[in-house]
């Protein structure tokens, strides 16, 4: 009798490989509460919230977080609005250069971020922008933006033409239609596409090094940390709070995105 369940050895091979990966981030996690102030003395000596009280009341860690929520927040508005747009575009309609334009879209994901954040601080200098508050939203939103259009073209694939053709047929206009037909089905994948685009901005080290100029965002904080060993246990802290920042919104949106396959009116 054929079995569903993964063999032992697979199942295991799997657990060992998440535990590899995520057994850093539970040292950083567990010693953000050490009451040491030593680097990593083990065993952990003891428990305490003295270090979060610490990072609470530094007025560097508070800027950077300020400024990173900014940054995302504007990205992430700008990517779903584009994005959005540039899906519906490219959802029904065969024109010429349709395939050059969904390349294009995919480039800034698939890119090394070193070779995105070049070219942008480039074109930037070219441009004769100074690098800054605006050079920041504008490189977070250029990889934002596919992971918005990502989730919206597959939720638009998945929407059945007849019942838009249905609702025209009943008289509604364009505007209607796509406020009671299109957008409810479109209204989970906009909002996991946008928690995914924020996550993903609020920890982006990469084109933020190139494009921040003399603005410093949490990530670039946590670099400057490490020659600074003293820090250590307030960094870890920090440490932990954007590993929570961003893992939420990836749960979330692996939440809201989970039944896709069953969604009423889907395409299989």
């Amino acid at each position: 009798m054929h079995s569903n369940r993964a063999p032992f050895w697979l199942t295991a091979t799997a657990w060992a490989v998440i535990i590899f990966l995520h057994f850093p981030l539970i040292i950083i996690a567990l010693y953000a509460f050490n009451t040491e102030e030593a680097a990593f003395s083990f065993p952990p000596s003891g428990f305490t919230l003295h270090w979060f009280q610490v990072a609470a009341a530094r007025g560097d860690i508070l800027n950077a977080v300020t400024l990173s929520l900014k940054v995302a927040a504007l990205a992430t508005i700008i990517a779903l609005i584009l994005g959005t747009l540039a899906a519906a575009a490219l959802w029904r309609k065969a024109f010429f250069g349709r395939n050059v334009i969904s390349f294009v879209l995919m480039l800034p994901i698939a890119l090394p971020g070193i070779i995105t954040g070049l070219a942008l601080l480039t074109a930037f200098n070219k441009l004769g922008i100074t690098p800054g508050m605006f050079t920041l939203v504008v490189g977070h939103a250029t990889f934002c933006v596919v992971i918005v259009f990502n989730n919206v073209v597959a939720r638009f694939r998945r929407t059945a033409w007849s019942m838009v053709e249905a609702s025209m047929d009943l008289g509604a206009d364009g505007w209607q239609t796509f406020r009671y037909i299109i957008l409810p089905g479109l209204a989970s994948a906009m909002l996991a596409g946008g928690m995914l685009a924020f996550a993903l901005s609020f920890d982006e080290i990469i084109v933020t090094t190139f494009t921040a100029g003399h603005e410093q965002t949490l990530p670039l904080w946590l670099l400057n940390q490490l020659g600074r060993p003293r820090d250590v246990p307030v960094t870890n802290v920090v440490a932990l709070v954007v590993m929570l920042a961003t893992m939420l919104p990836i749960l979330g949106a692996w939440w809201l995105t989970r039944d896709t396959d069953t969604t009423a009116g889907s395409e299989k």
